[in-house]
């Protein structure tokens, strides 16, 4: 496939062009070209919020798919960018020209898109584990930046007819560097209460990204996107009773399972989480 992915010179975007790069024909759209790219990889530099520039970009690529992985991830990141405005307006620039091209879109969105992580008081989820339909409740400008993005890939798959799948990963980890498993971290349950302990490992993305861009369905959908377990190692239920003092009514998770399902994704796409903290932290 000939594919356009933004961010492509991002943490994890690095590794997603990394691996689609081994078999297809891969364009990166970022801020900027890295100094040391990957061998075959057309690095091309622009803003993304310029939609002018980035419909020229796209229609003169063609692309039979767009992965959107480029935005700013945490407030006060990047100084002076206003973080809503820039993710948002980079995806519809982004799905708008995909959309136009016919290019079906993987894009991502994010675990914050719940409202849980930056909330003034995280309260127990709704369910145990948690789906795609949980409610949205964002209260930050980042959560809501993916609400909207998830809301403009719906909106160009009915106009357009092509297919967006938006992936929701929860912490993504990289090998060597885990901080979930740091001291602070597992001796503090507030440090990761915000997304009930949940992780995922960068490779375990990218091969939900490779399974979206594979699979078969129409219209858009979303798929949780996290690790086999929660990264402290205990009992999930016995985490939220000593945290929140409760658990959702209806909870079904056994062990130390990760708060987050991603039944959908295996069922849809095939996909399921590998790596676990214990085998590959370091």
């Amino acid at each position: 496939m000939k594919l356009v992915v933004t961010g492509g010179s991002g943490a994890s975007g690095r590794w997603i062009v990394d691996r689609l790069a081994r078999a297809h024909d891969v364009t990166s759209l970022d801020r900027e070209r890295p100094d040391e790219g990957i061998d075959g990889v057309d690095y091309r530099a622009l803003n993304l919020t310029d939609a002018g520039a980035v419909f020229d970009v796209i229609t003169a690529v063609d692309p039979d798919a767009v992965v959107h992985w480029a935005a700013i991830p945490v407030a006060g990141t990047h100084a002076g960018v206003d973080l809503y405005r820039n993710n948002t307006l980079a995806a519809h620039a982004v799905l708008t020209a995909a959309g136009r091209v016919g290019a079906d879109v993987v894009q991502a969105s994010s675990d914050g898109a719940y409202g849980f992580f930056f909330a003034d008081l995280t309260p127990i989820p709704d369910e145990l584990p948690i789906t795609e339909s949980h409610a949205l409740r964002p209260e930050d400008p980042y959560g809501l930046s993916k609400v909207v993005t998830e809301e403009i890939g719906k909106t160009v798959a009915r106009r357009d007819g092509i297919s967006v799948a938006s992936i929701r990963p929860s912490w993504i980890q990289f090998p060597g560097e885990y901080p979930c498993r740091g001291e602070g971290y597992v001796s503090d349950l507030e440090a990761g209460a915000g997304n009930y302990w949940s992780y995922v490992d960068v490779r375990d993305v990218v091969d939900l990204v490779e399974a979206a861009l594979e699979g078969e369905y129409d219209g858009h959908e979303a798929f949780n996107c996290v690790g086999p377990d929660n990264a402290l190692g205990r009992p999930l239920e016995e985490l939220l009773r000593e945290h929140y003092g409760d658990v959702p009514e209806n909870a079904a998770v056994e062990g130390d399972a990760s708060a987050y399902s991603t039944a959908k994704a295996t069922e849809w796409l095939g996909w399921e989480p590998t790596r676990s903290w214990r085998d590959v932290a370091e």
